[in-house]
Formats: C-alpha cells, structure tokens, sequence
C-alpha cells in the first residue's frame, strides 16, 4: 500500500500560472512546499510558491535537476509536452498518470477512450485534410464544429461551421493548424452545461463535489452556479459517468468532467464535452462554499492523504474576471457574502482571466452536513 507523503516534503508543479498559485495556497496549510517549474521568470505561481526553476519543458538537464529537488510532481495545465512527463516519470511519481495526460491532449484520442467506457459524446471524425473535412461534413451534417486536435482552449482552435459558406473558414484552419490534425463534431442541441469535479487517491477513494452549472461569454467561462438547475437523478447519472471514467484512467488527482444536458426528453440526455486533468476554473466555488477545496483535494489526492469532505456548507455564484471586469474589485470589496481571488497578474488583457470572486449564501432548503 503505497504510504501518505509526510508533511514538510516538496511537491513540484509544472507550470506557474494561477491554478499552480492555488494549488501552493492549498498545499501550504497540509504542511507541504511547492516548487515551480515554467519557462517564465515570473508569474501568478512564483509569488507564493517556497521555490522555483525557470527552464524549458524539453530541457532535460533542468528536469533532473528539478526531479531531484522535489517528492512528487503535478501539473496545472494539459499542454505539458508528453514527453516531458514521460522523462520525469522515470525519476518520480507524477499525477495524474501520463495515460490520463494523453487521452485528455487528444480530441480524437479522448473521445475515443470516451465512448469506450460507456459514455455518450458528440459525433465525431478526424480530419487532416480538405478532403477528410468535405466527407466528414457529408456525414454528419452541418452545423458542425471544427477544432484542432491538440492545444486549444477557451475557444482557441476552433471553427463553427454553420453552413457551406463557413467551409472556407475551416480549410484555413486546417492548412495553419501547426499542432497536426483536426476534428470534426457535429453539433449538440444542449439546454445547459454543467461540471463535475472528481477526485480520486491511490487508494482508490473517490470523492465528487456537486455539479456546478455553466455559462460563457465569447467562450470563456464566465460564471459557475451551485447547485445547478438539475434533478437529483441527473446530478446521480452525471456523477456515475465521472466515476467510470476515473477509474478507467487510473487516475490520481482532481479531474473535471465536462457534460451537456439536454432536457427536451423525460430523462435528461447527458453528453460529455470534454474532460480536463487538473483543477478547473469551473471549481474554483469550492474555495468558499466547501469544506475542502478542488486544490486542497488535488493535494490530498497526489499526496495519498485520506481525501476531504466535498459537502456544500453554500450556495455559490463564481464569477471570472476577465480583463477589466477586475477594475470592478472595489465594487466587490464592499459585498458582505464575496470572496475575491486575484491572481497577481499586472497586465491586463482582453480575454485574459484576472481572478474571480464567489458570491456564498446559505443553503436553503436543505440540511447541512
């Protein structure tokens, strides 16, 4: 039985962005230290993290060095190179898994291992070429989404093709698509969205924090709310999908699940959109409306501690700032039930996410655990 990571060690972080900054936030109350590794100087993660090393993620030199440095190894993000957590696999226990890394790189790839384990998805085709994309539209219909295969993310790498007019759009697409193939998806009629956020330890606990319910603007997430507009069967489904889908990972670690509900018929049909291995900007309201949080829980989970209690003691609206929505946080100070989380970044960008705030109020209706 693989042993809890005593308290004091050093747990290394790929990446130095905010979800790595509160993932050392969260690590440092269970008496762990954290190390960053990213290739920039400076960042979200460098400014509360015990150490750092600045290097490429091919560097293998600094990558020993790195390795040798730490006790365990996590990511923040799913654009790590494979081969980079390949190479440090060998040297230490890196969660999740480099199976779990590849399934959720890959479009194709994950839906793929998706369907396999009983899952409904999006119709879906790979496309490399003109050719490919015409034969795929031909079979499932328009309208369609094209995405790249690999790298996208808050809509980055992506086209919507409505009708035949858009086709052009997607060839353009396709010949400047650097990161290799394309995928074709048909299109889902969906009533909401909604995320479920998993965990799961060596020793094979899971724990699963309610689903939230999630709308974007320009297709970034801009708010997540608890609970979500769902029926207890559906939230039950949506969780048992989840499970299976951990399990068949092996996965160690916090995993969001992405799913579409549509709820046209009389038992809600669920669809997985996409799966991401890490924390997850949909489940940053269980910094306060949980008793453990998704970090806190990533860490428990890594760590091989006994994992925290996902029960709600709030209701929660999360709502990311993006851009100059953080020009609001004065606003949001004078708010009695607000929490705010800025990331320390001091540009401020179209687009880019600056921090969020979670709006708690008390659980109505129900009884607290």
């Amino acid at each position: 039985m693989q042993k809890s990571l005593a308290s004091n060690r050093i747990i290394g972080i790929l990446g130095g962005g905010q979800l790595a900054r509160m993932l050392s936030l969260a690590a440092a109350p269970l008496g762990y230290k954290t190390c960053i590794y990213c290739p920039e100087e400076s960042g979200p993660a460098l400014d509360v993290c015990h150490s750092n090393m600045v290097g490429e993620y091919n560097d293998e030199t600094k990558l020993k060095q790195f390795a040798d440095q730490v006790d365990v190894i996590t990511y923040e993000f799913e654009n790590i190179p494979s081969d980079c957590i390949e190479f440090l696999s060998k040297l230490k226990t890196v969660s999740p898994n480099l199976n779990s890394l590849k399934t959720a790189q890959d479009r194709l790839v994950e839906k793929d291992y998706l369907n396999k384990v009983g899952t409904k998805t999006a119709p879906y085709a790979n496309v490399s070429n003109h050719h490919q994309l015409d034969a795929a539209i031909t079979k499932l219909g328009l309208p369609a989404i094209l995405k790249t295969r690999t790298m996208g993310y808050d809509g980055k790498g992506q086209c919507l093709i409505r009708t035949s007019a858009d086709i052009a759009d997607a060839y353009h697409l396709i010949d400047n698509n650097t990161h290799g193939h394309c995928i074709l998806e048909g299109f889902i009629e969906f009533d909401l969205e909604i995320s479920v956020i998993i965990a799961r330890n060596a020793q094979n606990q899971i724990a699963i924090f309610d689903p939230s319910q999630n709308d974007h603007k320009d297709q970034i997430l801009h708010k997540a709310t608890i609970p979500a507009n769902v029926s207890q069967s559906t939230i039950d489904r949506a969780k048992k999908l989840a499970t299976d889908i951990i399990i068949g990972l092996d996965y160690i670690g916090v995993l969001a699940v992405e799913l579409f509900i549509s709820t046209k018929n009389d038992e809600d049909d669920i669809i997985v959109n996409e799966i991401a291995p890490r924390v997850h900007n949909s489940g940053h309201w269980t910094q306060d409306a949980c008793y453990v949080s998704q970090f806190e829980q990533h860490i428990r989970s890594i760590c091989n501690l006994p994992l925290g209690n996902t029960a709600r003691h709030s209701n929660a609206i999360m709502l990311n700032l993006i851009g100059n929505d953080v020009n609001k946080i004065t606003e949001y100070a004078t708010m009695p039930n607000a929490s705010i989380h800025l990331y320390g970044k001091l540009d401020i960008k179209e687009g880019r996410k600056m921090g969020h705030v979670n709006l708690t109020a008390p659980l109505t209706n129900q009884t607290k655990p």
